[in-house]
């Protein structure tokens, strides 16, 4: 242990706390490295006790990812700036608008209203809500392939969607895919 010991977190074993908080190993890792780098490590326990309390506001939403580091973020914004929800991350407003689906339970309602001001929660599908841009973008890429003389597969949706994955270097992949150089 001792090699590794600048590697490990600060918890070793078992330690009932993270039972109670329910908190995946991973979530853990990134609670400590938030705290570690806002000087805050010796809030943990704080953390670890808030964020069940944060996770029962937000509908008991099961705890793996991305809604595990929403919940921990939270719960690390509540304890560093000394006030539940003085700030609320962008994520945790998207769980209480209904952008990341159904919760178990019916998330806190006060909390709701607050991050809706006067809108309505989404009830449906949420990328029900989501336009169609699928046929739009593969417009926009023969239209620039053809301009920049780049070659596409054979089944164009490959490539489109290479684009629509990667839209900052997609195009620059395809226009160079064939030259090893590049």
């Amino acid at each position: 242990r001792k090699k590794y010991h600048a590697f490990e977190g600060q918890l070793k074993g078992y330690d009932s706390r993270i039972l109670v908080a329910q908190v995946p190993g991973g979530m853990l890792t990134n609670l400590e490295s938030q705290l570690k780098q806002q000087n805050a490590a010796d809030k943990l326990n704080q953390v670890l006790a808030e964020i069940p309390r944060v996770r029962e506001d937000l509908g008991f939403i099961p705890l793996v990812t991305p809604t595990s580091q929403i919940v921990g973020t939270q719960a690390v914004l509540n304890v560093l700036t000394g006030e539940r929800y003085k700030t609320i991350a962008k994520e945790t407003a998207g769980i209480l608008k209904g952008e990341y689906g159904h919760t178990p339970v019916p998330v806190n309602a006060a909390l709701q209203a607050r991050v809706l001001e006067g809108g309505a929660p989404v009830t449906c599908r949420p990328a029900d809500l989501l336009k169609p841009e699928l046929a739009e973008l593969e417009a926009d890429v023969k239209r620039q392939a053809q301009e920049k003389g780049i070659q596409l597969a054979g089944n164009a949706i490959d490539d489109v969607l290479t684009v629509a994955l990667f839209p900052q270097i997609g195009l620059k992949f395809l226009e160079n895919r064939h030259n090893p150089a590049a």
